[in-house]
């Protein structure tokens, strides 16, 4: 019997999850929870070591030293992700090289921000994992509940940032101007600080998620694959927050 189909804002963990999975066979070792926490405590654990290279090439000021890193944490991470998303069954293969190679990207970009912003990098570390705690413990008390109607919600959000990077980058190759709208003005600190509030609910929905799929008995390797889509949302969160207290320095 499949499991019971429930839209997320994160393309990692959507309805297609866990719509076509079969219940596991009795006597066969399903997805627990404690073995997808584990999962995540160390894709975060390899994350960070990871950013800890790019983050000391930074150490003399040269931008150019960090730039290849992060191209390939970035286009790597990229390729990695979209191959997991569409093959679920590789993420016990491929959760920790993607969380490798987004520690290139993170580590290298957070030096960038703070050779120019000191401080910046810790600041939108603390933030992220305040978030992330605060977060938790709402969705554990029954503080903010997933119904149908803020699923819809987040999703149609989530749908619309998609579009609005995308339109932003379409104009900027036709040369029109968008820098209103990432300005250190109240506009642009506003639309930062949605973005930063539809990243956080995205991670609300991967708890859901997880849940559902161990109450649901979802395959083991499915704990690698609800890691991997829980750490697709952190990076998100924290690529934003790191924007937005960027602009507000500016400001």
């Amino acid at each position: 019997m499949p499991l019971p189909a429930r839209r997320t804002g994160n393309p990692i963990l959507n309805e297609r999850t866990f719509g076509n999975l079969p219940r596991v066979g009795i006597g066969a070792e399903g997805m627990t929870l404690k073995g997808t926490i584990d999962k995540s405590f160390l894709l975060l654990i390899v994350l960070m070591v990871a950013a800890l290279w790019p983050w000391s090439q930074m150490a003399n000021g040269d931008v150019q030293a960090v730039s290849p890193i992060m191209l390939l944490g970035g286009l790597g991470g990229f390729i990695v992700a979209m191959i997991v998303s569409f093959r679920p069954t590789t993420a016990p293969y491929l959760a920790v090289p993607y969380a490798a190679l987004e520690g290139l990207f993170l580590g290298g970009i957070s030096a960038v921000f703070e050779q120019r912003y000191h401080g910046i990098a810790i600041e939108a570390v603390g933030l992220t994992f305040g978030v992330l705690g605060a977060l938790l413990i709402a969705y554990r008390t029954g503080l903010i509940r997933v119904t149908d109607q803020f699923r819809a919600m987040v999703v149609a959000a989530t749908f619309g940032i998609v579009l609005f990077y995308l339109a932003t980058m379409i104009l900027g190759w036709l040369h029109f101007s968008t820098q209103a709208l990432y300005a250190p003005t109240p506009l642009g600190i506003g639309i930062s600080l949605v973005i930063v509030g539809i990243a956080a609910l995205n991670v609300v929905l991967a708890f859901d998620l997880i849940d559902r799929g161990v109450a649901g008995g979802a395959p083991k390797f499915m704990e690698w694959y609800c890691a991997f889509g829980l750490m697709v949302a952190l990076v998100w969160l924290y690529l934003e927050m790191l924007r937005l207290l960027a602009l507000t320095r500016r400001s």
